[in-house]
């Protein structure tokens, strides 16, 4: 598994995931619209701590410099 998430993009896919999560705790965000930003939210945060994201794999885009 090569990475494929640059330091710049992993900081904002973690930082995008931390404000959903918020809006979750908080209670802004509700109903079915809460459950899809949150799974979001999630993969978010998993893909930007590992540096790798499956979409870009597929899509052959990659954001980190050799």
């Amino acid at each position: 598994m090569n990475r494929n998430v640059g330091k710049v993009d992993a900081i904002i896919r973690i930082i995008v995931a931390a404000i959903i999560s918020a809006l979750f705790i908080t209670h802004t965000i509700a109903n079915a619209f809460a459950q899809t930003a949150i799974i979001i939210g999630g993969i978010l945060l998993f893909t930007g701590i590992m540096n790798f994201c499956p979409l870009y794999a597929l899509l052959r885009i990659n954001t980190c410099k050799k």
